[in-house]
């Protein structure tokens, strides 16, 4: 089941071509994480040829990179005169990189089987495997891989792109932009096209956001670590909407039993399912009785801020906040999953424009840039968000069938979020652990209880 490249072409916006942009804290903080991987299937497109709908893809996506000329820059690090440097985006028109690929005697049932672990396959349909962000100084901030499965001519588009360009939230209103842009080229009726992205960065006063100078003269070998990924399994679970209602119908009783009024008419969807996960992760790693556990979620700070920054905002504007933490064996307590999801509840709460703010201040203090290392072993970490509107992403031949992502900053306890690509309510996880945690959370049956069985594919 080899892929093979085809054909690689550079996409350019349109003239003009644009000045520098400064990344903030926020972005520079990512320049040792993976690239986001992120990448939907398609059934069939209704179109020629694969080649056509590359061309299809190519022409949309110049249009679109317009609007997104930063996606097609690159990055550059100048020297500050009082010592230290600085990244920015030099949005010169660069370009994307777009491949056509080929996957022989590869169908839809080989990408997603039913009830079984992602395969290791669909870690082939990424382009920049391995990249780090700081890498976006020579190799392009978005790559796109077309694949044709060629045992039944579906596509999968696999996205590598440039975590400290921007978060999901901006990366998936752009890919939305771009299926816009793609549908009405065929003169396709669909949804209003998004809110132009606000490209200016955020700066703590209000004011032109500046170059944040680093305390050294090459960022690479100060801040820039590459680590091997570590040996995981991958699920993708379904979490009905049904499901979800009666998680969190039973931490509110639990809750109310407790005499947490407060807490039980606060909880959401969301906080219920994180409890489970955190729990149910917690004991699959069989910690000792008095090891503490914090569940950690990322989090978007646009209209957390005051003034709130707009949805369209076109830069990182998340952090990652943490529970309390609790020891393994309360959190395994019999009705513990209505005070867990409490506490999901108390730090989303928590986290105000003063917290952010104070954040963003000792970081100026003390620079820090995030990978692999920064994950707890014995916390788990709730990524991606099921706002995403990843099944919008219609290029002119229907929504896609499925989501999935690479290997990219993945660990064992990492579980992303994604909106659920079958019931309105529901909610997917794709769901990490090293094979040993993975097997011991196979014989839960609470957790397992509260996960729908898949359907077959087509």
């Amino acid at each position: 089941m080899a892929v093979l490249v085809v054909s690689t072409r550079t996409v350019s916006p349109p003239p003009p071509r644009h000045g520098r942009i400064p990344l903030t804290t926020w972005d520079v903080s990512f320049l040792s994480a993976n690239y986001i991987q992120k990448g939907l299937l398609y059934l069939p497109p209704s179109m020629s040829s694969t080649a056509a709908v590359v061309d299809h893809l190519a022409a949309a996506l110049s249009e679109t990179l317009a609007a997104y000329y930063p996606v097609a820059g690159r990055f550059v690090t100048d020297k500050d005169p009082c010592g230290g440097c600085s990244v920015s985006i030099d949005c010169g028109g660069q370009g994307v990189e777009l491949i056509h690929a080929v996957a022989d005697g590869v169908s839809i049932a080989d990408v997603i089987p039913p009830d079984a672990d992602v395969p290791r396959l669909v870690q082939s349909f990424f382009p920049l495997d391995g990249a780090v962000n700081h890498d976006g100084h020579e190799l392009p901030l978005l790559a796109v891989q077309v694949t044709e499965l060629a045992a039944d001519g579906a596509i999968f588009l696999g996205f590598a792109y440039n975590h400290a360009l921007s978060d999901g939230t901006a990366f998936w209103a752009f890919l939305n932009a771009w299926a816009q842009t793609a549908r009405s080229n065929l003169n396709l009726d669909g949804p209003p096209p998004p809110s132009s992205p606000l490209l200016d960065r955020w700066s703590p006063d209000g004011g032109p956001a500046r170059p944040i100078v680093l305390p050294c003269a090459d960022v690479s070998a100060e801040f820039i670590e590459r680590l091997p990924p570590p040996l995981l399994r991958e699920r993708m679970l379904h979490f009905s909407a049904e499901s979800l209602r009666a998680l969190k119908e039973r931490a509110g009783q639990e809750l109310l039993a407790a005499g947490d009024t407060a807490g039980a008419a606060a909880l959401t969807r969301f906080q219920a399912l994180s409890s489970l996960l955190w729990r149910s992760i917690t004991r699959a790693r069989n910690l000792p009785a008095t090891q503490p556990t914090v569940c950690r979620v990322a989090i978007n700070n646009r209209g957390r801020l005051e003034p709130p920054l707009p949805p369209a905002y076109f830069g990182n504007s998340i952090y990652a906040i943490g529970t309390e933490p609790w020891v393994s064996a309360e959190l395994l307590e019999e009705g513990s999953h209505g005070r867990a999801a409490a506490a999901v509840g108390r730090a989303v709460a928590a986290h105000t424009d003063g917290v952010i703010r104070a954040k963003v201040a000792a970081w100026m203090e003390k620079p820090v840039v995030y990978n692999l290392r920064f994950f707890d072993r014995a916390g788990t970490m709730m990524g991606s968000s099921p706002r995403f509107d990843m099944y919008g992403c219609d290029f002119g031949w229907g929504r896609p069938l499925a989501a999935r992502s690479g290997k990219g900053n993945k660990s064992d306890g990492k579980t992303s979020l994604y909106p659920s690509g079958r019931d309105e309510g529901g909610m997917d996880a794709e769901l990490t652990l090293t094979p040993e945690n993975m097997a011991a959370l196979e014989l839960d049956e609470e957790f397992w209880a509260a996960v729908s069985p898949d359907e077959k594919p087509p």
